[in-house]
């Protein structure tokens, strides 16, 4: 698997993480609608052009915030800036393989609860994880610390969950430290999440999301909030974030912050008040990563140019149900 290493220009966010997108050719004369039968043209025939189809996985909750897993094509509406797509492919996904980025937080505020963190969070391993899925752990603190790169070895997560102590140097718990230098203290949460984004998840395929237990406050990154976010977007990730309250940590910025992340990427925020409402939220995301729907759709937008674009999934004839889906991508460059 990848190692994280020091990338030069990483504080200069030279961002090259691949968009959720894929590009497929088409040959002249070939209709788009071919293309998921037969994406490989004939032989002798020219290629015309790249097309890009925007693949979507959205959650949908009704108002008791259980699962609706009954919903059909006809049901979504896509819009990209405010523009309806039309939608070319669809299904319903609850055994694609899931690339899982468990954060833990392991600075001072979390010394109250990281027992009951590595204990709901060993569970969850033991529960969530199936065949071809892939997990890794991290936690953060003073500095990143890569604790289990990929594996599919629910032992070896649980190990490295275990290893998770308050404040500790990397070599302290056999861990790789974090790239990104540290500015003398503090919690580098948006640290963590950049380098789980841009330097592990951004080279995988398929569902991937970050799973972060923390009071969500930074007082000691390198990199901003929106840095952290951009790297989730480009690799295509989903924060839930397990917001973790009322344990004698601090009640700053913290929910505006889990709020923004993962409204942002299409994830969920859960108010963790004790260890009883911690193991509902795991079984809570449990659901949520299996149960998703997948839409793609050609943009109208063709142009090559690296912006972001808005994505906005809606659900027709549906008023009482959420759509928990990403908020948008960022378009591939000539």
């Amino acid at each position: 698997m990848r190692v994280t290493g020091y990338a030069a220009g990483i504080l200069a966010l030279a961002l090259a993480g691949l968009p959720a997108l894929t590009t497929v050719k088409v040959a002249a004369g070939q209709d788009k609608s071919q293309t998921k039968q037969d994406q490989t043209p004939q032989s002798g025939q020219t290629l015309k052009s790249a097309v890009t189809v925007v693949n979507v996985f959205a959650t949908v909750r009704d108002k008791r915030h259980e699962i609706v897993s009954e919903l059909t094509q006809s049901d979504f509406k896509i819009l990209e800036d405010g523009q309806e797509q039309k939608v070319a492919f669809f299904s319903k996904e609850v055994n694609l393989p899931i690339t899982l980025g468990i954060l833990m937080d392991t600075s001072g505020s979390m010394d109250r609860i990281l027992h009951a963190e590595q204990d709901a969070a060993s569970r969850f391993v033991r529960r969530v994880m199936r065949k071809n899925d892939e997990a890794m752990v991290i936690s953060f603190d003073l500095d990143v610390n890569l604790l289990a790169d990929f594996t599919q070895d629910s032992a070896v997560l649980e190990r490295a969950i275990r290893r998770t102590v308050i404040n500790a140097p990397a070599s302290g718990i056999g861990g790789t430290a974090g790239t990104i230098p540290t500015q003398g203290g503090g919690t580098n949460l948006y640290d963590a999440i950049y380098l789980a984004a841009h330097d592990e998840l951004a080279s995988e395929a398929g569902r991937k999301a970050i799973i972060l237990l923390s009071d969500a406050e930074d007082t000691g990154s390198r990199l901003k909030i929106n840095d952290a976010i951009e790297a989730a977007q480009r690799a295509d990730t989903v924060i839930h974030v397990l917001l973790i309250r009322d344990f004698g940590g601090s009640q700053g910025y913290g929910p505006g912050v889990a709020s923004k992340m993962a409204s942002e990427t299409g994830g969920r925020v859960i108010d963790v008040h004790n260890e009883k409402t911690l193991e509902k939220a795991f079984d809570e995301i449990t659901d949520e990563l299996r149960y998703q729907y997948v839409l793609g759709y050609y943009p109208t937008n063709e142009k090559r140019d690296g912006t972001f674009r808005k994505i906005q999934v809606e659900l027709q004839n549906h008023s009482d149900v959420k759509v928990l889906a990403r908020k948008g991508y960022y378009a591939p460059r000539r």
